[in-house]
């Protein structure tokens, strides 16, 4: 609630007190501290008589003499400000502990959508300066963002349990990583309870090529090892139901920005990454160096498989359900 009491509330206050009420019992019915209210009879009375028409003029007239100070003007918030984001602190983790720091000091606190409006109205080359330490250069999601949004999605929360607790193979999540100036992609396939790998290199991340990739790659498993793919809202899996279909696959999508729900295929992605750092010109790796480096993913031992390795447990099942 607002510091300053409203039009409505002086209304209300105004009525009650001429009913002979209380202060504190005026302050339970709107929901107020009794200071506020005896405060407020003791400041905006006009001889004895308290009017909300009179003290919300005398509340106006004050606040027109009053020098506006914004919060991000103040040296302390500033200084915690500036300080958090020469840290890489994200305004809403700025403004979170501010409010961990001082929870009954409102003046020491600010809310993240003011950092975020104090830096869009920084002169260009201050802004430009700040915008480098955070994770997405300030940018907000827009309004209109359609991400999530591909036709005919199965949200992962129709995903079977069994799935979640990677009690059988042939769970799989898929994901693209992308070269230096969109020079090609790769798909990875990664299977959920062995982490093994699979993946295919595209000359862009059109839908179909996408969609082809992934059939041509799972379509050499045996059905027992092709049960369900998990993927994000990318558009380059627009297609979906087409590879479905011919791979008779349950295919379900992560919900937006929740990359955690495909945690294995972005820890693989990680570990691919190894090999092709970003900044990589996919259009200078071959195929065979791709595969090379997925055999040696593959081949790496897991701590969570007790140091067997990901071709260990799903190629000899691969090779005797084929």
């Amino acid at each position: 609630m607002a510091c300053q009491l409203s039009f409505e509330e002086r209304e209300r206050l105004s009525q009650l007190h001429e009913e002979g009420e209380s202060a504190r019992s005026i302050a339970r019915e709107l929901g107020r501290s009794p200071s506020t209210i005896s405060r407020e009879l003791r400041r905006n009375s006009d001889v004895g008589h308290y009017s909300a028409v009179v003290a919300q003029g005398k509340w106006l007239v004050r606040r027109r003499q009053r020098p506006l100070v914004r919060k991000m003007e103040r040296p302390a918030i500033l200084a915690a400000v500036r300080g958090g984001l020469a840290r890489r602190w994200s305004p809403d983790q700025i403004a979170g502990r501010l409010q961990h720091t001082f929870p009954r000091d409102p003046a020491r606190r600010v809310s993240h959508q003011t950092i975020y409006t104090w830096l869009a109205a920084l002169p260009c080359s201050e802004r430009r300066r700040f915008r480098a330490f955070l994770r997405r250069g300030g940018l907000r999601r827009p309004r209109n963002d359609r991400r999530g949004c591909l036709p005919r999605q199965t949200p992962i929360g129709g995903r079977p349990a069994v799935v979640d607790r990677r009690q059988r193979y042939g769970d799989w999540e898929g994901d693209t990583i992308v070269g230096a100036r969109q020079s090609g992609a790769v798909v990875t396939l990664v299977e959920r309870k062995s982490g093994y790998l699979l993946t295919a290199k595209s000359c862009d991340r059109k839908s179909g090529r996408v969609g082809d990739k992934i059939r041509s790659r799972l379509g050499d498993l045996p059905p027992q090892l092709r049960r369900t793919l998990t993927l994000d809202n990318g558009k380059e899996f627009a297609d979906h139901e087409r590879f479905a279909q011919q791979l008779d696959l349950a295919v379900y999508f992560a919900e937006p920005y929740c990359s955690w729900q495909r945690g294995t295929n972005e820890h693989t992605n990680g570990l691919l990454r190894q090999f092709l750092p970003k900044g990589t010109d996919f259009r200078q790796v071959s195929w065979q160096r791709l595969e090379y480096y997925t055999h040696l993913i593959n081949t790496r031992p897991r701590k969570r498989l007790g140091y067997r390795t990901p071709a260990e447990l799903l190629e000899p099942r691969a090779a005797i359900e084929s």
